[in-house]
């Protein structure tokens, strides 16, 4: 039987879907509402119903759905005007339009507006059930496509866990325990450890895995842009707020987002945050009207917290709300036994990115990689590594493709050496570029603009 001539037996349809979805139901027929309910909720959709224009854009401005059922005819308001009013509070929202009053003309207006999908009434079950199915489609792709854009190298050794470290291998074990909670995180580890990558393997092994993931850096972005970026804001909320944006917490609906640096968020950002951990609620920048959220959050950091909290640079109640459980990622240093194994597989890995195959490093050079202390963890370990197969000219990467402040003792500039201030400054610029993120990072490290340490790498040919 078909919806529209009574609804019977619509419920007896089974749907199989990959996961819950939210979804909107605007319709200003009681009947239908309640039978697409019905059916969609049996199949453990959330669902939420209207029947009118208006209480349509007051649910979507309070939650994010995935989905919308649409009625043409919302008494005397037109539903294709409802269309864009969606895509604008949520744009990744896909849209079917159901109407009684089908034409070629009002399908083609409503897909040039931002529909999806498009059922005339009275419909089946099985166009229901397809429809939904579409959604599960493009979330898929989509969802693929932004993992692929995010991680081109899809062999990127840095995100294979494997290990010898007994240290690390009790963090692993950890990780993927806590992964399948919605626990609030903190990740604790020097510069370059790898808590971004650790952050998105979570992610990858939760339940949240076909949601998206967000990354936010918290000192990358001044305090009036860094709660815009995190919570949103709506147009014309401050200067240069041009159009709605609705923030990286709506953007990552049912998935996860990771602060980075988390010690660096501005004293007026932590209450808002830690009433979003509390409640899941927020409000955009120059909107009074209170969201909901399910979000996980992730939090990052490489200072000392503990300190902070102390010293009154960061509120004690949100630190307990972010150390549910705190996951602590050693340095390179405490994990000797892998430096060979990383190393060999970033080799590895670099070589495919030039269509060359190394047979590995020189004993040599597997000594200087073992010796050095790695104070760039990670990240330090990977510049070096690509840099060595750029200049390596053989099969096997020798001392004469490494750095120098990697080589033996005799062969760099150290404090207090007997070397001009000149070669004591390109060490130290060299390994302040290899232990940081970008070259304004490292030029704030160094004090200098980024014009100036542009020439100090042209002078030396760094």
């Amino acid at each position: 039987m078909k919806m529209g001539e009574g609804g019977k037996d619509f419920v007896a349809a089974g749907m199989i879907g990959a996961h819950p979805l939210n979804i909107l139901i605007v319709d200003d027929e009681l009947n239908i509402r309640k039978t697409l309910t019905v059916y969609l909720e049996t199949e453990g959709h959330h669902v939420v119903a209207v029947s009118n224009f208006q209480d349509a854009v007051h649910e979507t401005s309070r939650r994010s759905f995935d989905l919308a059922f649409v009625d043409l005819r919302l008494g005397t308001a037109d539903g294709l005007d409802l269309i864009p009013t969606l895509l604008a509070q949520t744009p990744w929202i896909k849209i079917v339009v159901i109407t009684a009053y089908a034409s070629i003309d009002t399908a083609v207006e409503a897909m040039r507006r931002g529909a999806t999908d498009y059922i005339p009434k009275p419909f089946t079950p099985a166009q229901v059930k397809l429809a939904v199915h579409k959604v599960f489609e493009m979330q898929a792709l989509e969802q693929r496509l932004a993992s692929l854009q995010e991680d081109l190298g899809r062999l990127n050794p840095e995100a294979d866990f494997s290990t010898t470290s007994p240290a690390m291998q009790r963090v692993i074990h950890l990780a993927r325990q806590v992964a399948a909670t919605d626990a609030t995180l903190l990740l604790r580890g020097e510069s370059g450890t790898g808590k971004t990558v650790l952050a998105r393997a979570i992610h990858q092994w939760s339940p949240r895995a076909n949601k998206p993931i967000c990354v936010v850096s918290c000192p990358a972005f001044s305090p009036e842009l860094l709660e815009s970026e995190l919570f949103g804001h709506v147009k014309g909320a401050f200067t240069g707020a041009v159009r709605d944006n609705p923030g990286r917490i709506s953007t990552c609906e049912g998935g996860t987002l990771l602060l980075d640096e988390i010690g660096d968020l501005p004293a007026n950002l932590q209450p808002k945050l830690l009433r979003f951990l509390q409640d899941k609620e927020y409000e955009r920048v120059g909107d009074y009207t209170t969201r909901k959220a399910d979000v996980r959050i992730i939090a990052a950091t490489n200072r000392d917290l503990d300190k902070a909290v102390k010293e009154g640079r960061f509120r004690e109640d949100l630190f307990y709300r972010l150390n549910v459980i705190q996951i602590a990622i050693p340095p390179m240093r405490e994990r000797p036994e892998d430096i060979t194994i990383l190393a060999e597989r970033l080799l590895a890995f670099f070589g495919r990115a030039r269509h060359y195959t190394f047979l590995g490093f020189t004993p040599e050079a597997l000594q200087a990689l073992r010796q050095y202390q790695w104070p760039g963890n990670l990240r330090e370990l990977r510049n070096v590594v690509e840099r060595a197969a750029i200049l390596c000219q053989t099969d096997r990467v020798g001392n004469e493709c490494l750095p120098e402040n990697l080589l033996p003792s005799d062969s760099g500039a150290r404090l207090g050496d007997l070397v001009s201030l000149e070669k004591i400054e390109e060490e130290h610029i060299r390994r302040v570029l290899a232990t940081t993120k970008s070259l304004q990072e490292a030029a704030d490290v160094l004090g200098v603009d980024q014009a100036t340490l542009w020439r100090r790498r042209k002078k030396y040919g760094i």
